[in-house]
């Protein structure tokens, strides 16, 4: 018996409580559960659920905001100790809608060389804080700072992890001839960025 699951738009610790629920339902046959969630969060949240439960999981980004996470239960008796939802909710320390623009891979101007020590250390910054930004847009220049090579891969990729949706646009890209070494994040167009700066609650610029 399979079933599917849509926990889009949910935050924690409701996709893991519709997971279990869909679980017990399927009483002692087993099967697949494929639940479907719209943030990395959510997806680290049920991985955590499936391996203190001890159930096989899978899981795959669809595209943009869909991941897919896949659970196979057996026909054994479940784990005896049951899991509080809480205890496996990471939480989800993403302002409402702050959104970090940068557009150059310096910080500041005068020199470049302390520019880009300033912004390594702005976007580590950033990674670290207690209230993380729901978006950080990269244009111009600042799109160097997405792709192969870039020092400031390994925070970005930590934040991404978080649920921060990290978006650089692809005109700039390709102008820089980076198209194929975007190493984290997502592709995005003007018409997006333009959107996500008018809609946004409070934009940071370094």
């Amino acid at each position: 018996m399979n079933q599917t699951v849509n926990a889009m738009g949910d935050a924690c610790p409701i996709p893991v409580v519709k997971t279990k629920n869909a679980i017990k339902e399927m009483g002692a046959e087993g099967g697949c559960v494929e639940t479907l969630v719209d943030n990395e969060i959510a997806v680290q949240n049920l991985i955590k659920m499936a391996n203190q439960k001890g159930y096989p999981v899978q899981s795959e980004k669809l595209e943009q905001n869909k991941y897919r996470v896949v659970m196979t239960i057996g026909t054994e008796k479940a784990a005896e100790s049951e899991v509080k939802d809480e205890a496996v909710c990471i939480p989800d320390r993403r302002a409402d809608n702050t959104v970090v623009v940068i557009s150059s891979p310096y910080m500041g101007e005068g020199d470049d060389a302390l520019g880009a020590v300033l912004m390594k250390g702005f976007i580590y910054a950033i990674s670290q804080q207690d209230t993380l930004p729901a978006t950080m847009l990269f244009y111009n220049g600042g799109a160097k700072l997405t792709c192969e090579d870039a020092p400031t891969l390994e925070d970005l990729k930590s934040l991404e992890a978080q649920g921060v949706e990290i978006l650089t646009c692809g005109t700039c890209l390709n102008h820089y001839g980076l198209t194929e070494k975007l190493q984290v994040g997502t592709v995005t167009n003007m018409y997006v960025i333009a959107e996500k700066m008018t809609q946004a609650s409070l934009i940071v610029k370094p």
